[in-house]
């Protein structure tokens, strides 16, 4: 008997040393799966039984379950689930029959609570909302109002001036105008305010807002790109299911508080920070803006325990000056996307070690990756049963012909574990893609087609990815934002984590630019200088003689005192590309990749012309 058991235990011990060797993420893996298998359930319940149960009916019903809990904390004032609840209520009973179902109404508005409170109350009146992007200018708001179709526009009152170039376009198109305040100053614009203090705060039927479809649309989002105008993302009801369950899928709960620095109007913010705060029953720290100098201070003031992040708001806080207190705090996750590995190990060295959750996907996209496991670098993981689940690959990309490379057959091709491709998903039944509205080119734009078969379909991320022999998925660097030089293919990340290693330098932007007489593009990087350095061009020759190949190492540096970025802290690319390195053009300070000086000299006017007649090398 003894030896039976003796060999059980062992077996066992066996099995899990195998188990630990082989397959490391084995359980982590399985929990996730299970996660997503649950969630999936029971959005396939919804769609089977009609009976779906939208982010704004899991609001009302968490008002109804936990009335007092603080659900958004802004400026200091705490505002209960119950009395946002009511709140939105009297919203929908001064438009009620302002609007009709199925109707879009318009949103610009800063982060406030009010943002909330307006978001669901046309919701509850059946209303689809366009979040209109409070950064842009007024061509481009005319041209998302044209887009989604909206006849109706509540603005805040901090944003009413940015409407006064378009205030008679709105109207000309029978547009109505709605402020945030109490009494208008001009005629053709309504205060709601007033409206709201005196409206009832009974709730509108749950009929009113029901819906038999989850692809039936609840927002239009509008994606932020570096150049053109902006487009209308369909946002359906289970985009916006998915979206919520991001903090519960990360292990969240409702104890969190989470603090949500970034912009409602994106899908970061409005769908994973708000949707999965409600998905909790947890508390969300709404900041109007972003501020580093002030983030930890607000963390250790509202014992804040998750917070979201997007783009370049990590490596922001790594710029902030030590001090002794930093690791003095509660948070122990952050989730959101674009977290390079540079700034990663710098944050958890600064800041202590907190779970970075990295999520990918595009507004409009698709696909999702989330990284469970929390690999550095790494945006997501799959495994096999994922794959059956999501259907994604990596194929091949032509980047002199700027399109993904077909064989014979007029077919993509796959490749190699490890190597870069074209991340393309599937669409089908189960990841569908709605495209943007008011738009059906922009979106056939979006779709490849006959991609491994003839009639397939699958949505083109415009993303470089590549997955490593352990399943786990990487970012390599956005289509166009990778360059060819001396033959070779040059990834703008790659060059900017290696940047990151000099000292002196705080930010780097690197692209690509035209030499006359010469194939491709060549290097360049616009960098920020740190406050107490200055630019040492000798160093930066050494570091990147020895961590670059010569065909990545760029030939020009600008100098800038700050980087012009998008909304979503996204560094602007197109205005450095089209304005070249010529001195005489630019002002900023510009240096050369000098072999002889061993050193970046400045890019004086002469220097510049023996680079065009082909005295100087590059």
């Amino acid at each position: 008997m003894l030896s039976w058991i003796a060999a059980l235990l062992t077996g066992i011990l066996s099995a899990h040393l195998a188990q630990r060797l082989c397959f490391p993420y084995f359980w982590k893996d399985a929990l996730y799966l299970m996660k997503v298998i649950r969630y999936g359930a029971r959005l396939e319940i919804y769609k089977r039984t009609s009976k779906i149960v939208t982010v704004i009916d899991r609001f009302v019903q968490q008002s109804q379950r936990i009335p007092e809990k603080p659900f958004v904390i802004y400026e200091g004032v705490t505002y209960t689930y119950g009395e946002l609840e009511e709140r939105s209520n009297r919203v929908a009973r001064v438009f009620q029959d302002a609007v009709n179902k199925g109707d879009t109404v318009a949103l610009l508005m800063s982060n406030e609570p009010d943002f909330i409170a307006v978001w669901f109350g046309f919701c509850k009146l059946g209303c689809a909302v366009a979040f209109l992007n409070t950064n842009i200018k007024p061509r481009s708001l005319l041209h998302c109002f044209n887009c989604c179709g909206a006849k109706l526009l509540v603005v805040g009152a901090d944003l009413l001036d940015t409407l006064e170039d378009i205030l008679p376009s709105l109207l000309e198109d029978s547009i109505t105008v709605w402020c945030m305040n109490r009494a208008s100053s001009r005629p053709d614009v309504h205060s709601l305010l007033d409206k709201i203090e005196k409206a009832s705060h009974e709730p509108i039927p749950a009929e009113r807002r029901s819906v038999a479809c989850l692809k039936t649309p609840t927002l239009y989002i509008f994606t932020s790109g570096t150049t053109g105008l902006p487009k209308a993302a369909v946002i359906t009801h289970l985009q916006s299911l998915k979206a919520a369950g991001g903090f519960w899928a990360y292990g969240g709960t409702g104890t969190d508080v989470i603090y949500t620095p970034l912009p409602l109007y994106h899908s970061a913010a409005s769908l994973v920070g708000i949707g999965g705060t409600i998905e909790l029953g947890a508390t969300c720290v709404l900041k109007k803006k972003f501020s580093a100098s002030q983030f930890w201070n607000d963390c250790r003031k509202h014992n804040v325990t998750i917070f979201q992040y997007i783009g370049e708001l990590c490596r922001y806080l790594c710029n902030q000056p030590v001090a002794e207190n930093e690791k003095d705090h509660r948070v122990h996750m952050g989730v959101g996307n674009g977290l390079r590995q540079d700034v990663w190990r710098e944050f958890l060295r600064r800041f202590g070690e907190i779970r970075m959750c990295e999520i990918y996907g595009s507004t409009e996209g698709n696909l999702c990756f989330m990284n469970h496991v929390g690999r550095i670098g790494a945006v997501g993981r799959s495994n096999f049963f994922y794959k059956l689940i999501f259907k994604y690959d990596l194929v091949k990309y032509d980047l002199i012909r700027d399109e993904p490379a077909r064989d014979q057959n007029g077919f993509c091709q796959h490749v190699q574990k490890g190597e870069t491709g074209l991340l393309l998903s599937k669409i089908c039944s189960q990841s569908p893609f709605f495209g943007y509205a008011g738009n059906k080119q922009l979106t056939e734009k979006k779709i490849l087609r006959d991609v491994f078969v003839k009639g397939d379909a699958y949505f083109n991320t415009g993303d470089l990815m590549a997955e490593d022999e352990d399943n786990f998925i990487c970012f390599k660097d956005r289509v166009g934002d990778t360059f060819r030089w001396k033959g070779e293919n040059v990834a703008t990340t790659e060059v900017t984590e290696v940047l990151g290693l000099v000292d002196f330098i705080q930010e780097a932007n690197v692209y690509g630019v035209q030499v006359p007489g010469n194939e491709g593009r060549a290097g360049m990087a616009a960098v920020i200088v740190r406050p107490e350095c200055t630019f040492d061009g000798k160093k930066l020759f050494s570091l990147i003689l020895t961590e670059l190949p010569s065909y990545a190492r760029p030939l020009f540096i600008r100098l800038q005192e700050s980087m012009e970025m998008t909304s979503t802290f996204k560094q602007q690319k197109f205005g450095l590309v089209e304005s070249g390195f010529n001195p005489s053009s630019i002002s900023d300070p510009l240096y050369f990749l000098d072999y002889t000086e061993k050193s970046y000299i400045p890019l004086t006017s002469s220097v510049y012309d023996s680079i065009l007649n082909g005295q100087k090398k590059v």
